[in-house]
């Protein structure tokens, strides 16, 4: 019994001894925090967790630091941590709130209301919670009006586009058809050309009438020979 007596109060007092080195690096951390070093804060909250993993108060200030670096989706994390562990209505209060603003500030804003109405279900009369709730149901009704206004611009814009695309499918197709009938009408223009006799060139119909016409002039010329023939003829018989 009083062996293990001893080894009890070792314990205790072992614990002690790491409860207060936990305690001082929180207190360490306030002191830079309220500083505004929160980046040196935030690494001594850090030693504090690695001491005892399940400080709260070492949580709560952590996510503290990070928020005022910006570091909303880290802050969120340990915040949600703190609102669904401690017992304290307090701090789960608290934490809900600020757990809403890390996330109000990262635009999820339907998650950010969430976290404000549990803040406000444990504590109804908090008033800034109930106007920073007020105020992400603004900023979500807005949102969601700009994401419907995206979405008909861009219904807008498919909408020219087609019709764009199919002004110009009609220009193209009325292009090749203008391009084929002056092709066709070339083609014809030159075929008739070639028909065309060229210049000091007699076209076989113009060859053939000429033709014609000078067997007609022989045959006149033989005519007429013929007859001046039979007319000398019969003068040289009368002169007998």
């Amino acid at each position: 019994m009083k062996g293990l007596f001893f080894i009890g109060l070792f314990i205790v007092s072992f614990l002690n001894v790491f409860s207060q080195e936990e305690r001082s690096f929180i207190r360490k951390g306030n002191s830079l925090y309220e500083k505004e070093k929160y980046s040196e804060s935030e690494q001594l909250y850090q030693k504090a967790l690695e001491i005892n993993n399940k400080s709260l108060k070492a949580e709560y200030n952590l996510g503290n630091a990070l928020y005022k670096q910006n570091k909303f989706a880290e802050s969120a994390s340990f915040y949600q941590k703190v609102a669904e562990t401690s017992n304290d209505k307090t701090v789960k209060s608290n934490a809900y709130h600020n757990l809403g603003n890390s996330l109000l500030q990262s635009s999820k804003y339907q998650e950010s209301i969430n976290a404000y109405k549990q803040s406000l279900k444990i504590n109804p009369k908090d008033e800034e919670t109930r106007y920073n709730l007020a105020y992400a149901q603004k900023k979500l009704q807005e949102q969601q009006n700009q994401q419907n206004k995206d979405k008909n611009q861009d219904k807008k814009d498919d909408k020219q586009n087609k019709e764009k695309d199919k002004n110009q499918d009609k220009k193209e197709e009325n292009d090749k058809n203008k391009d084929n009938k002056d092709k066709s009408e070339d083609k014809k223009e030159g075929e008739q050309q070639n028909e065309q006799p060229k210049p000091n060139q007699l076209s076989k119909e113009q060859a053939q009438q000429m033709l014609d016409a000078l067997n007609n002039q022989e045959k006149k010329v033989q005519d007429k020979m013929k007859k001046k023939g039979e007319a000398q003829k019969k003068t040289i018989e009368k002169d007998w």
